[in-house]
């Protein structure tokens, strides 16, 4: 008896094209942090292109759109002028206060007198620290994290933010306080034919590993009817958990979000069925460094379809080990063949 095969699917940029929800929150969110700023109507609109943010995510090291937002702010932050001090040994303004009290100026003529503005950023200081950004993405929605609050407000609009959020929130009803604009996540779209993975679903094992959060990795797979073709979904609680887990038992934390290969390694043992080879399919460096780095051993096959940048991102995903490249979809069965 011939063996299925284990082919298992990152989500963004893979099954679902996230240039319009994921990434342009990820800009409005950056944008919208600096709202009250000295200045802030100098800001570009938008920020700065996506194929500069696309570029940056590249780098690596980012597990979401959160993650991204808060390296784009610390960027950003070396070119704003904060306020000089503490008024008084008492006075520790609000992030609100913070950012009143800044002048971004100086940002504004950068940001619109270059075309690639990360990147210039990220050469000329790397990967920079700021306290304050760091303070603004600390905790949770529910527990003042700026950054996150911004970034679901826009990305999950008023009902989707609600439901998701409303039963940990104080005050009351979370009624928007930032974006009251519809939720960029109903802008996304399908990158493969649901006919193809229907197709794969008879013969192979299909699962997602993805850094998404398990409720807005269920929303496109309700939307879509995705979810009868896969026989399991890891998503970033699977790895939160797991962290919680050794934290309380070891006292140690550490990060097992790609490029840590954790989801992929724990999948067969999640799935309990043999099968002949497998496959990760992924549309960042961190997937392909994840597969090859996995116990399991998977090949890594890179996706660059809704790419801003396809040729860019081919170099850095072969650099990566991505064994073959994709796009366009009509190519995945030779290549499992």
């Amino acid at each position: 008896m011939t063996l299925p095969k284990l082919i298992v699917f990152d989500m963004d940029g893979v099954l679902i094209d996230v240039s319009g929800s994921y990434r342009e929150t990820a800009r409005k969110t950056a944008r919208l942090f600096f709202d009250g700023a000295r200045g802030f109507g100098k800001l570009p609109d938008p920020l700065f292109p996506l194929t500069d943010l696309a570029e940056l995510k590249q780098t690596g090291g980012l597990i979401n759109g959160w993650d991204l937002t808060t390296l784009t702010l610390r960027l950003l932050f070396a070119l704003v002028k904060k306020p000089a001090g503490r008024s008084s040994a008492n006075d520790s303004p609000g992030p609100e206060e913070t950012i009143r009290r800044c002048d971004v100026s100086d940002l504004a003529d950068f940001l619109n007198a270059s075309t690639r503005p990360l990147i210039d950023l990220l050469d000329r200081y790397g990967r920079r620290r700021d306290s304050f950004v760091t303070s603004c993405y600390q905790g949770d929605v529910n527990t003042g994290n700026r950054i996150k609050r911004i970034f679901q407000e826009i990305y999950l609009g008023r009902s989707l933010f609600t439901a998701l959020y409303g039963d940990t929130l104080r005050q009351g009803v979370p009624v928007p306080r930032f974006y009251h604009g519809e939720g960029l996540i109903h802008r996304e779209s399908l990158l493969m034919d649901p006919t193809l993975l229907a197709d794969l679903s008879k013969d192979h094992i299909l699962a997602i590993a993805t850094g998404r959060p398990r409720a807005e990795a269920n929303f496109p797979l309700d939307r879509f009817d995705l979810r009868k073709y896969f026989q399991l979904v890891i998503t970033l609680d699977d790895c939160t958990r797991e962290e919680e887990r050794i934290l309380a038992e070891r006292g140690e934390r550490i990060s097992l979000k790609k490029p840590d290969p954790y989801i992929l390694d724990r999948i067969p043992h999640l799935i309990g069925k043999a099968f002949s080879e497998c496959y990760y399919l992924g549309d960042m460096p961190d997937d392909m460094q994840a597969a090859r780095s996995s116990k399991t051993g998977y090949r890594g096959v890179g996706v660059v379809l809704s790419s801003a940048d396809p040729e860019n991102l081919r170099k850095e995903l072969l650099r990566a080990g991505a064994e073959q490249i994709i796009d366009d979809y009509a190519a995945l069965p030779g290549i499992l063949a």
